[in-house]
C-alpha cells in the first residue's frame, strides 16, 4: 500500500501487468511500453494479435527470445528514457524490436542503437507482427493457444483503456503528436461500443476513454451513423458517453478538450450515467502564451464554462495539465496562471516544466526562460495546486463515498473514488477492516482523514 506522489508525470500509463506463464517450448515475446496510456492500448493490441498466434508475453528480457521496446517521443526527456530502454533491452536480450512513437525517427533511434532488429512507427501493427516473425517463428498449439474475446490486457483486471481515435488535428507548437500519429482518425461507434460491452462482460469495471482528443471524436467522420442495438448510434463523444453508460460500468473521459458542445456531457454527469470526471487540458492561461502555444485563448470564458458545469453538476471533478516556463513566458504571464488557478479551483493538476523536442516549432520561438526560473515556476505552481487538493480533500471529510478497490496487501486495501482516474490522480486507503475485499470490488466507504493528495476511511457500516 502506497501514497501517491505528487509530481506523478501525467502523460504515463500504468505499469504492464502480466499474469500468463508460458508452456514448454513456447516461443516467448518480452514487452517493455513506455508512455501514455494510448501507447498502452497499442501494446495490447500488438501482445493480443502475438498471442493468439502461439506467442507467450514476459513483463522483461529474461527468457524471452525477443523483445519489443513501445516507445515514448512525447518530450525529449520521454526519448531519452525510451533510448535508455532499449539499450537495457539490447544489453539484456539482445534481440530488439522498437515501436511506438519514437518509432517515427528510425535514424534517431538506429544511430544510437544500430544494433536493433526493426523499427516501426507508432500504430503499425503489422510491420510489428512482421518483424517478430522474422526474429522468431510463431508455433502455435490450436488445442492450447486459444484467446479470449477481450484480447491480452496490460492493465489490472476490473479497469481498461478503450481507445477511440488516433491522431489529432490540432497543430499546437510544443508538440510533435500530430506529425508521429498523423491527423483525427476516429473509430466507427459501433466498433468502439462492440468492445466496451466485450470488456465489461469480461469483468472490467471501470472504462478509461482515451484520444488525442477525445471531444473531436468523430468530427473526420461527419458524426456519420453507426447500427447498434437495433437502431443508430452517431459518431459523436456525447452520443458514445451515453451508450457507454448504459454498459453498467465506470466510464471516464480523458483528453477532453473544452469546446462548447461538452456542455452536453454534464447531464449524463448528472444523471449518474459516466463518472462526474474531466481531464482537460487547459497548458496555460495567459492569452498570449496561449497565442504562442497555438492553442484557443479564451482562458477567461474557460472560467464561465467551469461555473456552468458545476452548477449543473456540483460533485464534477476537474483535472489538468498545463506547462511552466514556455519560451516568452513574463512573470506577469505566469501570475495570471497562477491567479486563474487560484479562481479555477481545478481537483487535480499535473504539470511539466517546458523542453524543447526535436521538430517542435516553439523550439525556434525567442525568449526560452532560463532552468532556473522553470524550475521555481514549477515549484510556485505545484504549491498552489497542492494546497487547493489539500483544501478540496479536506472537505470530504465525514462524507460517504463509493470506491472501487484497486489493491490489497498485508497492509490494507488501495481504492479509488469517483474523482481519482489510476495513477496519475490519488487514492483512498482502508487499513481495517479490508481483508475480504479484492481488486474491482465496488464498496461504500466513510472518510475519516484527508492529505495533500490522497484519503483515508473506512468501509461503510
Amino acid at each position: 500500500m502506497s501514497q501517491n506522489p505528487p509530481n506523478l508525470r501525467p502523460d504515463l500509463a500504468p505499469k504492464p501487468t502480466f499474469t500468463e506463464a508460458p508452456r514448454p517450448g513456447q516461443p516467448t515475446i518480452g514487452m517493455v511500453s513506455l508512455g501514455c496510456p494510448k501507447a498502452l492500448v497499442d501494446s495490447e493490441r500488438i501482445l493480443t494479435r502475438l498471442r493468439a498466434e502461439g506467442y507467450a508475453i514476459s513483463p522483461d528480457y529474461k527468457g524471452a527470445d525477443a523483445v519489443i521496446v513501445n516507445t515514448c517521443g512525447f518530450l525529449d526527456s520521454a526519448k531519452a528514457e525510451s533510448l535508455e530502454a532499449i539499450g537495457e533491452a539490447l544489453q539484456e536480450n539482445g534481440r530488439v524490436i522498437v515501436t511506438g512513437c519514437l518509432g517515427a525517427e528510425p535514424e534517431y533511434i538506429t544511430g544510437a542503437h544500430p544494433r536493433v532488429l526493426a523499427v516501426t512507427g507508432p500504430h503499425q501493427y503489422e510491420a510489428v507482427l512482421d518483424a517478430v516473425h522474422g526474429a522468431v517463428p510463431p508455433a502455435p498449439d490450436p488445442f492450447i493457444d486459444l484467446l479470449p474475446a477481450s484480447g491480452v490486457s496490460l492493465t489490472p483486471r476490473h479497469y481498461s483503456y478503450l481507445k477511440i481515435s488516433e491522431g489529432c488535428n490540432h497543430k499546437c507548437k510544443f508538440c510533435i503528436i500530430p506529425d508521429m500519429r498523423g491527423r483525427l482518425v476516429s473509430r466507427p461507434a459501433h466498433a468502439i461500443l462492440r468492445e466496451a460491452e466485450k470488456l465489461v462482460e469480461a469483468g472490467v469495471r471501470e472504462l478509461l476513454v482515451i484520444s488525442q482528443d477525445t471531444s473531436a471524436y468523430g468530427v473526420d467522420r461527419k458524426h456519420d451513423l453507426s447500427p447498434w442495438k437495433g437502431g443508430e448510434v452517431r459518431a459523436h463523444i456525447t452520443d458514445l458517453a451515453r451508450e457507454m453508460g448504459k454498459l453498467g460500468a465506470w466510464v471516464r473521459l480523458h483528453y477532453v478538450y473544452p469546446y462548447p458542445h461538452v456542455r452536453d456531457l454534464i447531464p449524463l454527469m448528472a444523471e449518474g450515467l459516466i463518472l462526474p470526471y474531466l481531464d482537460i487540458p487547459f497548458q496555460h492561461a495567459h492569452p498570449e502564451t496561449l497565442r504562442r502555444m497555438a492553442r484557443p485563448a479564451a482562458a477567461a470564458r474557460t472560467l464561465d464554462e467551469i461555473a456552468a458545469w458545476r452548477s449543473q453538476c456540483p460533485d464534477i471533478t476537474l483535472r489538468s495539465t498545463f506547462i511552466v516556463g514556455y519560451p516568452g513566458e513574463t512573470e506577469a504571464e505566469f501570475q495570471t496562471l497562477l491567479d486563474w488557478l487560484d479562481e479555477a479551483q481545478l481537483d487535480r493538476v499535473g504539470c511539466f516544466q517546458y523542453e524543447n523536442v526535436a521538430g517542435a516549432r516553439s523550439n525556434d520561438l525567442p525568449d526560452h526562460v532560463p532552468a532556473e526560473v522553470k524550475q521555481d515556476r514549477w515549484d510556485r505552481f505545484m504549491e498552489k495546486a497542492q494546497a487547493i487538493s489539500e483544501a478540496k480533500l479536506a472537505a470530504k471529510v465525514g462524507r460517504t463515498l463509493q470506491v472501487i478497490v484497486d489493491e490489497v496487501d498485508a497492509e490494507g486495501a488501495t481504492c479509488r473514488t469517483m474523482a481519482d482516474a489510476p495513477e496519475i490522480d490519488g487514492n483512498l486507503f482502508i487499513d481495517e477492516g479490508f481483508e475480504s475485499l479484492a481488486p474491482g470490488d465496488l464498496v461504500t466507504v466513510q472518510v475519516d482523514e484527508a492529505g495533500e493528495y490522497d484519503l483515508w476511511g473506512h468501509l461503510g457500516r
